[in-house]
């Protein structure tokens, strides 16, 4: 991911088809981390030539159909019944009253 963002910074700062070894691998370096040659050089293969805009928006579209966050709701709504359920069992007098 690192090598990902490091390039779209190359590219938002104006050089449009970024180098491995100056700008992805000197962005890296300025940071402090470490950078997978083979990595970059397998990035900078993928999107040779290809217009960066176009490229995150085919990414949108993919990511769109993925399904997410719909199923965590559902299920702390569930576990919220389940407690108020307990309560109201709790609640009772255990079969006997204080007079009885």
């Amino acid at each position: 991911m690192k090598v990902v963002a490091a390039y779209l910074l190359a590219v938002l700062g104006g050089n449009a088809s970024p180098s491995a070894e100056d700008d992805v691998k000197g962005i890296l370096s300025s940071v402090g981390a470490d950078c997978n040659e083979e990595r970059i050089e397998l990035l900078l293969s993928q999107v040779a030539g290809k217009d960066i805009t176009e490229l995150i928006a085919d990414g949108r579209e993919k990511l769109a159909s993925v399904p997410a966050g719909g199923a965590a709701p559902a299920a702390a709504e569930a576990k919220k019944e389940e407690k108020v359920e307990e309560k109201e069992e709790s609640d009772d007098d255990m079969g006997f009253g204080l007079f009885d």
